[in-house]
């Protein structure tokens, strides 16, 4: 594995979320599988966190507090950070709602919807970023 590589494979995971249960509940299912996790209750903070930090993937919910949501979390990575743009998944309780699918349908991210099944995000988690070493 290149220095880079290995950097990247320790790297947290950037968890963006407003709601303070389903934030507990998603790092706790993250930490448990062995990603690491910085969380953060907004878009906005989230922007500066990825002009500051390396992370590994991003978890975002589409609605967050602070003036900037997942689509536009989605879309400042795309152009300062793209090597994280297919490193990001969407949770959303919001699904049916016609921006959030043409937001999903253009980037092409995965989505887990709210409520959700621990196997079915990790799943998605797994698949998208790739198991963690331990």
């Amino acid at each position: 594995m290149t220095q880079t590589a290995t950097k990247l494979a320790c790297a947290p995971v950037l968890l963006i979320e407003d709601e303070p249960a389903i934030m507990a509940l998603v790092r706790a299912v993250l930490e448990g599988h062995g990603y690491a996790v910085v969380a953060t209750e907004s878009g906005a903070s989230a922007l500066y966190l990825l002009k500051e930090g390396d992370f590994h993937g991003v978890v975002s919910d589409m609605r967050t507090p602070g003036g900037v949501d997942g689509a536009q979390v989605y879309a400042w990575i795309a152009t300062h950070r793209p090597e994280l743009a297919s490193r990001l998944v969407f949770i959303t309780g919001d699904i049916a709602n016609e921006e959030t699918a043409a937001t999903l349908r253009q980037t092409g991210a995965p989505c887990v919807e709210k409520p959700f099944r621990v196997a079915d995000f990790i799943a998605v988690i797994e698949k998208t970023l790739g198991r963690p070493s331990r």
